[in-house]
C-alpha cells in the first residue's frame, strides 16, 4: 500500500479550494462594454412600459389593473428566465376602488365640459346629477406666525391663516345648511397659483450632482435624506382661543356634507394649466362621504367668478366608481435571477408599481419598476451568472404609506433589533422613485465605507452623469420605499435622479403618461444600475454595514394622527 499519511490532507484540502474556485463565477473585466450594449441597444423599456401604463393603469393599490400589472410583470419577468416569480400578498386591511366612468358639465348660463378627476375612495352619484352650485368658503383665524425656516419656491413663503374656532365654524355651516342641501357645493375659495418667472432647473448640473454625491470618499454619513426628519417647526402656539386644525376642519366640513345630503363635492386642484392631484378621501369608507372630484383650477375660478356676480351656475355630475372587497389583499410582485455560490445571499432592486388615478402612473412610479426590471434583464441577456441571488420586486401600497415594502421587510427580514435569519444575508436594496430623470448619484443606510463601495462602482458612469453615493444614518421610513429598508436597519440605496418635469408636472397628476418619459435617459440609469447590482451580487464581501454597537436608534413612534382630509 502506498501511504502518504502527510500529504493526503494537503491534497484533500487543495482539491476542496479548486472545487470552491471553480464554483464562484469571476468577475467580468468586460462587463461594463457588454452591460452598456445590451442596455442601449437592445432595450426593452418602452416595451415594459406600453404594458404598465397604457393596458395596465392606473394601478392603485387594491384594484383589479394592479393586480393585473403585477401578475405581468412576473409573467414577463419569467419569459426573461428570472425564478421564483410569484405575488406574495399582504393586508391592505381595506377594500380596492376604481372610477369607471365620470363626466361633468356646467349646463347654466353657459354649456362647457368640465375637465376634473374623481377622488379616490369616494361613492358614485346616483345616475346624472343636475344641481346648483354653491360656493362654501370656512371661516378662518388670523394669519399664522411666519415659520423662519420654512421658505417657498424663492425662498418665500405664502402667508398660512390659523383655524376657525370651533363656534365660528359651526355658525357658518348652520347658515349654509338651507343653500347646501341637495347642491352641488363647491369646498373653499378659487385658488390663485402664483406666476413663476423662471422654471424650476430640470437637470442637476454636472458639478452640483460631484458636490451632492460623495465629494469626500470618506465623509460621515448625514442625518437626513428623503424619508430624514424635517426641520424645526414655527414659533410656539399663538395665544388666544382655541382654535381647529385643518384636519378638525376638513372632518366637520365632510361630516356636515354628508348630514345635508350634497349631491357632489368640488375641491379645486390649485394647480397650473390644467394640472389635476386627485388622492383619496383619507378614511377609506364611500359609506361615510359624498361623490367627489377635484376640478382643474381654471375650471373651479371660471365658476367661483360667475357665482360671485350674483349669477346662479347649474351643474351636471355622473360618477360611477366600484369597490373591490377582495382588493383588501394586495400584492408585491417577485422574481429573481438566483444566485451559484452565495445564493443564500440577496441583493434587491425594486420601485412601486401602485399608482395615483389621475393618469397612467408612467413617472410615478411604472418606469422605476421598468428601469429595476430592465437592470436585471440585461444581465440575465449578457449570461451573469451572479454569487448571490438577485431579487426584483414590484411594491404595492407605496402611495399609502410604503405598505407594501414594510410588509415585505418585516416578514422576511425583521430589524436591527429583533432580526430573521435573512437579516444577516442581505446586501443592499436599490430603489428608483423620482421620475424618467437619469439617475446621477444614490444615498445608501450603512457608514461611510458603503458609500464610498457604491461610489466605486456608479463613478464607472461618470460619462452618462453618475457620480457616486453618499451615506445616511436616518432611520426614518417615509417618501419611497428604501426607507422601509433603512427603517429596518437595512442597506436601502435610493437613487437620486435629475427632476426633468417631475415635481412640477407629472408627479400625481393628470400629466403622468408614457409621452412624458425620456428614453435616453431611462436608458442611461438602467445601464448604470445593471453595473452596481452586478458589483454586489459577485463581490467576495458585503457591502459594509453598521455593526450592533454603531446602529443608528429607531425613531420614536409619531404621536398623534391626522384626520381626514380631502
Amino acid at each position: 500500500m502506498f501511504r502518504t499519511p502527510r500529504s493526503l490532507p494537503a491534497l484533500t484540502s487543495l482539491i476542496v479550494l479548486v472545487s470552491m474556485m471553480q464554483a464562484q463565477t469571476p468577475i467580468d473585466p468586460n462587463i461594463n462594454a457588454k452591460i452598456r450594449q445590451e442596455g442601449m441597444e437592445r432595450s426593452q423599456i418602452l416595451k415594459t412600459m406600453h404594458f404598465l401604463t397604457d393596458i395596465y393603469g392606473p394601478r392603485l393599490t387594491g384594484s383589479p389593473n394592479h393586480e393585473n400589472a403585477a401578475k405581468w410583470a412576473v409573467k414577463q419577468m419569467e419569459s426573461w428566465g428570472f425564478v421564483n416569480g410569484h405575488l406574495e400578498p399582504w393586508d391592505f386591511a381595506r377594500s380596492g376602488w376604481l372610477n369607471e366612468e365620470a363626466s361633468g358639465h356646467i349646463v347654466s348660463p353657459v354649456k362647457d365640459n368640465l375637465v376634473f378627476e374623481v377622488l379616490a375612495w369616494t361613492p358614485s352619484t346616483r345616475g346624472p346629477v343636475t344641481a346648483q352650485a354653491v360656493q362654501l368658503i370656512s371661516p378662518t383665524g388670523p394669519q399664522a406666525p411666519a415659520n423662519p425656516n420654512a421658505g417657498g419656491r424663492g425662498g418665500q413663503q405664502t402667508p398660512t391663516f390659523l383655524g376657525p374656532t370651533e363656534d365660528e365654524l359651526t355658525t357658518y355651516l348652520a347658515a349654509m345648511a338651507p343653500k347646501v342641501k341637495g347642491a352641488i357645493v363647491m369646498v373653499g375659495a378659487s385658488v390663485t397659483v402664483p406666476f413663476q418667472e423662471q422654471a424650476p432647473a430640470k437637470r442637476l448640473a454636472d458639478e452640483a450632482a460631484r458636490q451632492r454625491y460623495n465629494p469626500v470618499p470618506n465623509a460621515a454619513p448625514v442625518a437626513g435624506g428623503r424619508g430624514g426628519g424635517g426641520g424645526q417647526r414655527g414659533a410656539g402656539a399663538p395665544q388666544g382661543p382655541v382654535r381647529l386644525t385643518a384636519a378638525q376642519v376638513a372632518t366637520k366640513i365632510n361630516d356636515f356634507l354628508v348630514a345635508n345630503a350634497v349631491a357632489v363635492r368640488i375641491n379645486d386642484a390649485g394647480r397650473e394649466h390644467g394640472q389635476i392631484r386627485a388622492f383619496n378621501y383619507s378614511g377609506y369608507d364611500e359609506t361615510k362621504t359624498i361623490p367627489t372630484v377635484v376640478l382643474r383650477n381654471e375650471d373651479y375660478g371660471r365658476i367661483a367668478r360667475i357665482l360671485s356676480d350674483g349669477v346662479p351656475v347649474t351643474l351636471r355630475f355622473n360618477i360611477v366608481n366600484r369597490a373591490y372587497p377582495e382588493g383588501r389583499t394586495s400584492y408585491n410582485a417577485i422574481a429573481e435571477i438566483e444566485g451559484s455560490d452565495k445564493k443564500d445571499e440577496v441583493v434587491m432592486l425594486g420601485g412601486h408599481l401602485d399608482s395615483w388615478h389621475s393618469a397612467t402612473g408612467a413617472t410615478d412610479n411604472a418606469i422605476g419598476c421598468a428601469v429595476m426590471m430592465e437592470a436585471a434583464r440585461i444581465l440575465k441577456a449578457i449570461g451573469v451568472v451572479p454569487r448571490r441571488t438577485i431579487r426584483v420586486a414590484l411594491w404595492s401600497g407605496e402611495e399609502q404609506g410604503l405598505l407594501g415594502s414594510k410588509a415585505y421587510v418585516a416578514q422576511h427580514f425583521g430589524t436591527a433589533e429583533n432580526p430573521k435569519p435573512a437579516f444577516a444575508k442581505f446586501n443592499g436594496y436599490f430603489n428608483v422613485d423620482g421620475g424618467t430623470g437619469r439617475i446621477r448619484g444614490a444615498s445608501v443606510f450603512g457608514p461611510a465605507a458603503a458609500a464610498a463601495t457604491l461610489s466605486r462602482h456608479l463613478s464607472q458612469f461618470e460619462d452618462l452623469g453618475v457620480y457616486g453615493a453618499t451615506a445616511t444614518t436616518s432611520r426614518n421610513a417615509g417618501g419611497t420605499d428604501s426607507t422601509s429598508f433603512n427603517a429596518a436597519g437595512l442597506p436601502g440605496i435610493g437613487l437620486g435622479q435629475d427632476g426633468i418635469e417631475y415635481n412640477s408636472h407629472t408627479w400625481h397628476t393628470n400629466l403622468d403618461t408614457l409621452e412624458r418619459i425620456v428614453e435616453g435617459d431611462v436608458k442611461k440609469s438602467a445601464v448604470a444600475i445593471a453595473y452596481a447590482v452586478y458589483q454586489l451580487a459577485m463581490s467576495e464581501e458585503m457591502l459594509p454595514r453598521f455593526t450592533p454597537e454603531t446602529m443608528p436608534r429607531p425613531p420614536a413612534p409619531a404621536a398623534g394622527a391626522a384626520g381626514p382630509a380631502q
